[in-house]
């Protein structure tokens, strides 16, 4: 089984930054694919970014520029940093690791932004 844990969520001003962390644990398979997704409340699921063992990353399209996606390998960990943080960026945000056609996600970190 492979856990997953995230911090660095909280309550921040628009304009504002966050940085949130995920690290993984457990019986992991390589090569994988971290990323982070978000839901906001009466809002379905959606992908923030992803990005492979390798270096390659994906973005929607409405934090392109803001939202930075990095990992280390050696410590099994992704990173989403935050920048220029929008009220419509509150949100629940879970952390998903997929290898082999199998996802897990973390329980999530709450992100609230105040206008």
């Amino acid at each position: 089984q492979v856990q997953l844990v995230e911090s660095g969520g909280g309550l921040v001003q628009a304009g504002g930054s966050l940085r949130l962390s995920c690290a993984a644990s457990g019986s992991i398979f390589r090569p994988n694919a971290m990323g982070w997704y978000r839901q906001a409340p009466g809002k379905q699921r959606e992908l923030v970014a992803t990005i492979t063992s390798g270096g390659n990353t994906n973005y929607a399209d409405s934090v392109k520029g803001r939202f930075t996606i990095s990992r280390d390998n050696a410590k099994n960990t992704v990173y989403l940093q935050m920048n220029s943080l929008k009220p419509e960026d509150t949100a629940e945000y879970d952390c998903n690791m997929r290898a082999y056609g199998m996802d897990y996600w973390g329980k999530g970190t709450l992100v609230t932004v105040s206008s």
